[in-house]
């Protein structure tokens, strides 16, 4: 979950991720047009990683505010 993101940097970071095979991006043609996105294998064999990112963070930065 992303919190006060403009849709400029949203859209580029998207973009980004779509470009590095992340995500893939599809396209609906009907009204009102609708896009969804979803994971790639390469984006799914991230999930380990991001999961240890997100269990760090909540080590050391419940630190940080205990200090």
């Amino acid at each position: 979950m992303i919190e006060n993101i403009s849709r400029k940097v949203l859209t580029s970071s998207l973009k980004e991720l779509e470009e590095d095979g992340i995500i893939l991006r599809e396209v609906f043609k009907e009204l009102p047009p609708r896009v969804e996105y979803t994971l790639t294998e390469k984006g799914k064999a991230l999930i380990p990683i991001m999961c240890q990112l997100a269990k760090w963070n909540e080590e050391y930065y419940a630190e940080e505010i205990a200090l």
